[in-house]
């Protein structure tokens, strides 16, 4: 199978895939995460509609701009009180789709960043 056709993130962007949509142009595509309300009660990606890596979206002035615009806007809209915005890079930052994205959650407190006593791994967290 051809690697574009198996990322999920490509498929929605597609359609190919269903996914609630909050923001959506020619470049950009927001949707509501698989995990929300299990997470958090807002999780938002926000996705470059073009397959690209992690590093590629980060190192592109432009398009990282309007992404960012994108995430603080829908970020205040959504979530008044705060937010977190949150890209995850290789497996053992806990990135488990290929295609560049960046969380947008919030609407409650979301605690400390790294639970430094945690003994758990990363896998026993993903339901």
């Amino acid at each position: 199978m051809d690697f574009l056709y198996s990322c999920a993130f490509c498929n929605i962007a597609a359609k190919k895939l269903s996914a609630k949509i909050h923001f959506e142009d020619n470049e950009i595509i927001v949707f509501e995460n698989a995990l929300m309300g299990k997470w958090a009660p807002m999780m938002l990606l926000l996705i470059p509609r073009n397959h690209m890596e992690q590093k590629d979206l980060w190192q592109s002035n432009r398009l990282w701009n309007k992404l960012s615009k994108i995430a603080t806007e829908l970020g205040e809209k959504y979530c008044p009180k705060g937010f977190r915005l949150v890209s995850n890079f290789g497996t053992e930052g806990l990135q488990t789709q290929p295609h560049a994205h960046l969380h947008m959650i919030g609407r409650k407190h979301l605690g400390p960043y790294v639970d430094r006593n945690s003994t758990r791994n990363w896998e026993d967290w993903i339901e």
